[in-house]
């Protein structure tokens, strides 16, 4: 056919009628009085989705797809009770504010593993002192979120300046009410379908990840607005009886004694030393990298002590902080932010409050500012009777966020020296703390091909601070100090982030690379030493952070009151139960952000039981019961109780 045939042809004819109707001219006009709208939902829609594919392996089904799509659109029901320019304005200013907060989840998922909450950004104030580990995890591809920003300028002012038919108020609220009840009734039934599969994942957000994977970034943190303004409303409220008394139960049951005679009072009248060493992760003990030890010194000592190599870490938004009051006080993290600053005000049943009953000295020591994750706070509310911080020691050698391991660990040998005993000493180490970048003030140790990696000057970093620790203990016992001592020393969270999780992979020849491989690395060294090298071997059983205090408890014969932890040298637990909802029962492990079972011996998939259904319930009650306890001071009303 020719192009005249075709111009002359009858559909062309009915193509030039359409252009020139109302209809077509109407649909032309609504296109361009609502483009902001439509772009706006269109930008939204696409970096909610990028999102969702940076913290999720898999395929963004079509109900999260939904979900997105009824967030923006409550979004935009918003904008719609606004005039014309108003509207632009405002949807450009959630176009900027959407992209911040994408940004900085993105940044925080990177590092912590877990998405922003309204509580974690009242702890932003404490992340001052790591902002190298924030920023080292920022990506260039991040500034994708925020280049419609600059682009959309020009035509805005464009848009704005253009002339728009006034639409009464009336058909404003109207528009407003049916594209609100749209977004919320597909929120609607996207809750029911997330409440149906998890009862308590909405409201007690256990596994943040995964929910966000569920319902979308937007609805998360609406979600956990609504949440964090029930709770504290709620918590202003007085507990009732009732869900005091559960909680009560569970404690005590907890916490029973009996049949508990291993090792009971052993270590009654010696001192305690509890070093908590940063970033410590268990792959590199007995670990050589070109024919050389990673941790020489910690290997000879792991042959003198009762060595735990399933022992696992289970900090949370309050990472480094979140270790000390677990291994402190046996209490899980909190749910969002951090523990050492939401509950300061707290009352605690700690190992110092407990140890200076039977006349201890307790003193608390770490070479960084006081103030840093409010420890000059919580040191005090757990009972300590001192906390030495940076200005009470010489800080002129200083290495990444403080003094030196090896000068924070030679002046608090001296100070030791001069406590009165018995006392307990808690040291908290810092000079491997990522992201490991003093690598020239490490020393001279070869890692080979991973050099200039964050996995190689990982390897340096605790390289050196292996030597501070092994000087440090080999003083304490030339000097007898070990005698009359029982010495515990942990690592308190992960080193190798998971977004650089394929180097470890790669130095451990991992074949593997799931979230049972991801577990198998969460692993974290305890060593626990007594008097004459007594008790040395090694404890393959399945332990945790929790459980440090009930068996010191044990080992010191103190009361065992308010603990979630069990005593890992009674008993035959193998509970793990982690802040987002994941557990280790001994047998299998749960992994909260897939909801999804392995075989622990095996490491294949295995399918939910009513038997694991109801551990995996029992432990978020747990998690929830421990919330309680803190979100309303109970071991204050407990302890209240017993005296009247």
């Amino acid at each position: 056919m020719k192009i005249t045939d075709i111009k002359n042809s009858k559909l062309f004819d009915f193509a030039a009628d359409i252009r020139n109707s109302r209809l077509f001219n109407l649909a032309i006009s609504l296109l361009f009085d609502n483009a902001d709208i439509i772009l706006f939902f269109i930008i939204i829609f696409w970096k909610l989705i990028s999102y969702e594919k940076n913290i999720s392996s898999s395929f963004v089904p079509m109900s999260v797809r939904l979900a997105i799509a009824a967030s923006i659109l409550i979004l935009i029901s918003f904008s719609l009770i606004l005039k014309k320019k108003s509207r632009i304005s405002f949807l450009y200013t959630v176009d900027i504010i959407l992209s911040l907060i994408l940004i900085a989840d993105l940044m925080y998922y990177r590092y912590f593993k877990d998405i922003t909450t309204v509580a974690a950004i009242k702890n932003a104030k404490l992340l001052k002192g790591v902002s190298a580990s924030v920023t080292s995890v920022a990506s260039v591809k991040d500034l994708w979120y925020l280049v419609d920003i600059l682009i959309l300028v020009p035509l805005k002012r464009k848009y704005k300046k253009a002339e728009f038919g006034i639409v009464p108020m009336r058909r404003r609220l109207v528009s407003f009410i049916v594209i609100l009840a749209v977004g919320v009734g597909i929120n609607a039934k996207t809750f029911y379908r997330v409440s149906k599969e998890q009862p308590t994942l909405l409201t007690a957000m256990s596994n943040r990840i995964y929910l966000t994977t569920m319902i979308g970034d937007v609805n998360f943190h609406i979600v956990d607005s609504y949440n964090y303004i029930s709770t504290s409303l709620r918590n202003s409220k007085k507990l009732s009886t009732d869900e005091e008394n559960k909680i009560k139960t569970f404690l005590q049951n907890n916490n029973n004694t009996t049949g508990e005679t291993n090792f009971k009072g052993l270590a009654e009248g010696k001192n305690l030393i509890v070093i908590q060493v940063e970033a410590l992760q268990g792959f590199v003990i007995n670990q050589k990298i070109n024919g050389q030890e990673i941790t020489p010194n910690l290997n000879r000592w792991v042959n003198k002590c009762m060595y735990f190599d399933n022992y696992y870490y289970q900090v949370a938004g309050g990472n480094t902080s979140d270790a000390e009051l677990m291994s402190n006080n046996s209490l899980y993290p909190a749910q969002s932010g951090a523990a050492y600053y939401t509950y300061s005000g707290n009352k605690y049943d700690s190992i110092a409050s407990e140890l200076k009953d039977k006349n201890y000295y307790t003193a608390a020591l770490h070479g960084n500012t006081e103030g840093f994750w409010n420890r000059n706070v919580m040191n005090k509310a757990q009972d300590f009777d001192d906390f030495f911080g940076e200005h009470s020691f010489d800080a002129s050698e200083q290495i990444g966020l403080g003094i030196s391991d090896e000068s924070f660990l030679n002046q608090s040998l001296e100070k030791m020296k001069t406590f009165k005993q018995p006392y307990y000493s808690f040291l908290v180490t810092l000079t491997s703390h990522y992201p490991y970048e003093a690598v020239d003030k490490y020393g001279s140790f070869d890692v080979g091909q991973y050099k200039g990696t964050l996995l190689g000057n990982y390897l340096q970093a605790i390289h050196y601070t292996d030597a501070q620790l092994g000087e440090f203990l080999d003083k304490m016992e030339e000097e007898g100090m070990m005698k009359n001592s029982i010495v515990a020393l942990y690592g308190d969270h992960f080193a190798i982030p998971k977004d650089n999780i394929n180097q470890l992979f790669s130095f451990e020849n991992e074949s593997r690379n799931d979230d049972y491989a991801w577990f198998k690395y969460q692993k974290v060294p305890l060593l626990i030493h007594f008097p004459g090298d007594k008790y040395a071997g090694v404890n393959h059983k399945y332990t945790c952070q929790m459980d440090l205090y009930p068996t010191l408890a044990n080992l010191y014969n103190l009361p065992k009151n308010y603990m979630f932890g069990k005593d890992m040298l009674n008993g035959d637990s193998e509970k793990v139960v982690f802040r987002n909802g994941s557990f280790i029962d001994g047998k299998n492990l749960y992994v909260s952000w897939t909801n999804t079972y392995y075989d622990l011996a095996t490491g294949n998939k295995i399918s939910e039981t009513d038997a694991l259904k109801k551990e995996k319930e029992e432990y978020t009650k747990e998690l929830e019961y421990c919330d309680e306890l803190q979100n309303h001071n109970l071991i204050k009303t407990f302890d209240q109780q017993k005296t009247n």
